[in-house]
């Protein structure tokens, strides 16, 4: 078998990513600025308010929605592993397949804030309806399409998607996964100039198994009239030489509907290309920067029932003559869980509004959302198991058996689980975001950060960004922070916005020093810029936080109260953390690790993994390879509802 990979060297990679950036900032963001010290509250504050009229109309929706949620069994998804399809059917009569889709063409037409608020919804009756929508809608063909489609691709497109045609997104190859420099998959042109031709295969496709419509990445090669390069198409699924040759099966969301796609010669016409021949991953990030948002409303559905159950549970279980919650390990616990959720609900609700008003740039924001949302949910879910204790790690299933609350705490666990892999795993968002806070040190260095420049050219950098430095340094010094009367409007919150300000001040110095001190290393430092990045994120939780808390202040001053409590609590929390990520920029372990893993890699410890067996040798390769062809597999996909078209 020919294995089909494109090679590529690391600097070449690096330079395909580069030029797929979204390098202009036409709009403010807020935490681009707050990577560069900064803290523009103005920007987040007062907190955006929902058009009134829009309002109406998702608050009648949600309602209808949550009565159908309210009949839809859970459980019954976890039993079979699989959405039957008269939920679906039922969704779809709801227009759930048409949140985000403009009326003009079937679609509801509701805001982000709105669509996160029915993801929240469907995810609390099972995490894979909401992925089930958020794939569909947040990165399959609506998304794109609304960013870079045509008139006439909406006209065609949008209505079906709008009626159920469930769509999916196709980027991901048994050998690609952040790198999209190496994709395999080809889109050849016909001869007759009218079509491409797609062969590849396509690994992990969310919705692929019973999709009607597909995005799909591949890539085009240059010849003459062919620019080339990586380009994004509409695809029919139902198109000659598309089997679904598997269906995954993983450790959480049972029944979602994911697979293996083949393209066998799938001819493609040339109308369906989507922003252009070779501006498919500018198309695929663009689409991502707002589709990350469905992350974090899964998150805080999950996030929202675990602190319900704990509360619950505590409550209920007595231990030593008082109840659980009582005692001061598990109610620290509890604490964690109900700032955190606050936080969680905060900058899910400020990115959806940033997303509906249009006024900021939040591909930082987006980013950062769908990053603190997956690693703070799941610590959320790990601490609900443990204050359930063993009936934490009991399946639902087995606790209704002998007769108790059937609480399905290690399914939860097991869900969130992927949150912190797709869309962007945890280490590449950390690199991702990272890229963008050091934009301003790369650009002033110049050619200091290019491993390749001579003495002569390094020399001209360094003349260029002593001037950058020259005035931007000075305005790192003291701020607003340093003020005692700052920010008083927040009450009992001003303090933590204070820390927020000087903290952004010391975290962009802390990035000069770092540019300072490894210059082109820098990128390579990737858990120093991890740490830069995660104290950021907590920064952008804490103002979420605190603006969100003085909106319901004013709103309803008892109501407010309550929030005060818990932003003030969270801030408190978070505050720690970032004191804590701070002396770990320069006190850590970060050498010796990589000392440790390189001997790793070079097996001088192999005698550690003796005495154990591995069940997996000799049951395959590590990475399936694959030979363009017909497939010799039996097509599994399938449908929910008979065909739009």
């Amino acid at each position: 078998m020919v294995e089909q990979q494109v090679k590529v060297t690391e600097q070449e990679a690096r330079q395909f990513a580069e030029e797929a950036r979204e390098t202009g900032w036409a709009k403010p963001s807020f935490a681009k600025e707050l990577y560069l010290g900064h803290f523009r509250l103005d920007l987040v504050h007062p907190h955006p308010r929902p058009d009134p009229e829009d309002d109406d109309r998702a608050r009648s929706f949600l309602a209808d929605l949550r009565r159908y949620c309210e009949t839809l069994d859970g459980a019954l998804i976890e039993r079979e592993a699989k959405i039957p399809d008269d939920y679906v059917k039922g969704l779809a009569e709801l227009g759930c397949f048409g949140i985000k889709i403009p009326r003009a063409y079937g679609g509801l037409g509701l805001t982000q804030v709105a669509y996160n608020e029915a993801l929240v919804l469907v995810g609390s009756v099972h995490p894979t309806l909401g992925v089930l929508l958020s794939a569909h809608q947040s990165i399959g063909v609506p998304e794109p399409l609304k960013l870079a489609g045509s008139e006439e691709q909406k006209q065609r497109f949008l209505p079906r998607c709008a009626k159920g045609a469930v769509s999916a997104f196709l980027l991901t190859e048994p050998d690609v996964g952040s790198d999209p420099a190496r994709l395999a998959t080809t889109a050849t042109p016909t001869e007759d100039g009218e079509a491409y031709e797609i062969n590849g295969v396509k690994l992990w496709t969310t919705n692929g198994v019973v999709a009607e419509l597909l995005v799909v990445a591949a890539r085009v090669p240059r010849s003459e009239g062919h620019p080339g390069g990586v380009t994004a198409f509409v695809v029919e699924a139902d198109s000659p030489g598309i089997t679904v040759e598997n269906r995954n099966q993983f450790m959480g969301l049972r029944g979602i509907e994911n697979g293996v796609t083949r393209f066998h010669d799938v001819r493609v016409p040339k109308e369906n290309v989507i922003g252009g021949e070779g501006k498919g991953l500018k198309v695929v990030l663009g689409t991502l920067n707002t589709g990350r948002l469905s992350v974090p409303a899964a998150c805080a559905a999950s996030a929202k029932w675990c602190l319900k159950i704990a509360r619950e549970w505590s409550n209920e279980r007595v231990q030593w003559g008082k109840p659980v919650g009582k005692h001061e390990a598990v109610a620290q616990k509890l604490s964690f869980m109900a700032a955190t959720t606050y936080a969680l609900e905060s900058i899910l609700e400020l990115s959806g509004h940033m997303a509906d008003q249009g006024r900021n740039d939040i591909r930082i924001e987006a980013a950062l959302a769908k990053l603190y949302a997956s690693e703070m949910a799941y610590k959320i879910a790990d601490e609900l198991v443990q204050i359930r204790g063993g009936r934490g790690y009991e399946t639902a299933e087995s606790l209704a058996a002998r007769g108790e609350r059937a609480v399905p705490a290690e399914q939860i666990l097991r869900d969130l689980r992927i949150n912190r892999i797709f869309e962007g795993s945890s280490e590449i968002m950390h690199l991702m975001i990272a890229r963008e806070a050091v934009d301003a040190h790369l650009q002033a260095a110049g050619d200091l950060a290019d491993p390749e420049a001579d003495t002569r050219r390094k020399a001209r950098a360094a003349a260029k960004a002593s001037g950058f430095y020259a005035t931007w340094l000075p305005k790192l010094v003291a701020g607003k922070g340093q003020v005692p009367t700052s920010y008083s409007e927040f009450g009992t919150l001003a303090k933590h916005l204070r820390f927020v300000e000087r903290a952004a001040r010391k975290l962009a110095r802390s990035t000069f020093y770092g540019m300072a001190r490894w210059q082109a290393g820098l990128e390579k430092k990737q858990v120093f810029l991890g740490r830069i990045v995660t104290i950021g994120t907590e920064l952008f939780a804490m103002s979420a936080a605190c603006v969100r808390a003085e909106m319901q202040r004013s709103d309803d001053p008892d109501a407010g109260a309550k929030a005060y409590e818990l932003a003030d609590a969270f801030c408190r929390q978070a505050r720690q953390r970032v004191d804590q990520f701070f002396h770990d920029l320069w006190d850590n372990t970060d050498d010796t690790d990589v000392r440790i893993a390189k001997a790793t890699l070079r097996g001088d410890y192999i005698w550690l993994e003796a005495g154990v067996l591995d069940p997996s040798e000799g049951t395959g390769p590590w990475i399936t390879s694959w030979e363009p062809g017909p497939s010799a597999a039996e097509n599994l996909a399938r449908r929910f509802l008979p065909n739009t078209r």
